[in-house]
């Protein structure tokens, strides 16, 4: 199951959260290392953009968890369709 979940981190001095923000790249290369997540991008000023690749709703809801721990933030999550199954999709339609 494909979701791109964008951060808006909660407001704080960025030099307040340097190891936070350390240990969030510490967290998620793993994440990287299994396929569960496709990409990581930063946002420009604050928070990122991740595309997750993940089983269920229920592992996405864990990683967000962990994520939220390390720093707090609003996600926005958007359902993806990988794009093979959105042309597969459209060619068995009308």
């Amino acid at each position: 199951m494909l979701f791109l979940v964008i951060s808006e981190p909660r407001p704080e001095p960025p030099s307040s959260v340097v190891a936070s923000r350390q240990r969030y790249w510490q967290w998620i290369q793993p994440l990287i290392d299994r396929g569960e997540v496709r990409s990581v991008h930063a946002k420009v000023g604050r928070g990122a953009a991740v595309l997750f690749d993940v089983p269920s709703n229920e592992a996405l809801h864990a990683h967000l968890n962990a994520w939220a721990d390390i720093i707090p933030a609003r996600f926005d999550v958007h359902a993806l369709i990988d794009p093979d199954a959105a042309r597969t999709f459209l060619k068995h339609q009308g």
